[in-house]
């Protein structure tokens, strides 16, 4: 509610326009898990196709009431076929966006997240890789089993490698266990960098107004190379491209 120093006359605007988009939201996670259960019997690309009007719904009533938009530079790195995408995270928003900008994909969760009621069943029912934190080197076997099988049935997989949600301005340790699979499948790491965190921070109401910028990266083959150096060259690469677009200095 602070400008530097001095109320902020447009905060009033911002909290009525951040719960207007926080009154729909749930309620839209809990009516689309529901209508997921249905799904059930169909294959996993017919479920992915009612999940895209729940994404292209919530992104336009983003915009709508936040006047909050993206938008993509490098989406001509997406190819036909699959790979891991390795993005930064920082907030809600790319859990979302990230399914509008790439092709059917599965993704990389802790466990504990299959327990939160609709949430939970819309990625069990979406096949994604849960992994259980703190098992170490079984856990990074557990991503490569099933990480393989994903990739072998046409699907991307989405990785945050920093594991946890990272305040806009800052990094943390990228966990190799996505390296590793890119090693032992053969499969390219495709990176990318965006600032949501700036407009819609991790554990905030408010969201702000403008244009999150996403960048993408070309895809960084394993071929020859051990995942230590695959994980450092993904992780340069993102790492460079948020300071580009970083405005918190």
């Amino acid at each position: 509610m602070q400008a530097s120093g001095n109320y902020d006359p447009s905060y009033p605007v911002l909290w009525l326009r951040s719960l207007a988009f926080w009154i729909v939201f749930p309620v839209s996670i809990m009516i689309f898990a529901v209508l997921l259960l249905f799904t059930l019997p169909v294959s996993l690309a017919k479920r992915w196709a009612l999940l895209q009007v729940w994404v292209h719904f919530i992104l336009w009533w983003l915009k709508l009431t936040c006047k909050l938009d993206h938008a993509v530079q490098g989406a001509e790195h997406i190819t036909a076929t699959p790979g891991i995408v390795f993005s930064k995270h920082q907030s809600t928003w790319e859990t979302i966006a990230l399914q509008r900008i790439f092709p059917l994909q599965v993704w990389v969760a802790k466990r504990e997240l299959m327990w939160v009621p609709f949430f939970g069943w819309g990625l069990a029912l979406m096949k994604c890789i849960h992994i259980k934190r703190g098992t170490g080197k079984a856990a990074v076997k557990q991503l490569v089993t099933q990480g393989r099988a994903r990739l072998e049935d046409g699907n991307w997989i989405v990785i945050f490698p920093e594991g946890t949600r990272i305040p806009a301005g800052h990094k943390s340790r990228y966990h190799i266990g996505g390296a590793v699979l890119a090693e032992q499948t053969g499969y390219p790491i495709v990176p990318v960098a965006h600032n949501a965190g700036e407009y819609w921070p991790r554990r905030s109401f408010i969201k702000r107004p403008g244009t999150i910028q996403v960048r993408i990266g070309k895809p960084i083959s394993p071929d020859g190379k051990k995942a230590q150096q695959i994980l450092e060259e993904a992780s340069g690469w993102i790492e460079e491209r948020m300071a580009e677009i970083t405005t918190l200095k």
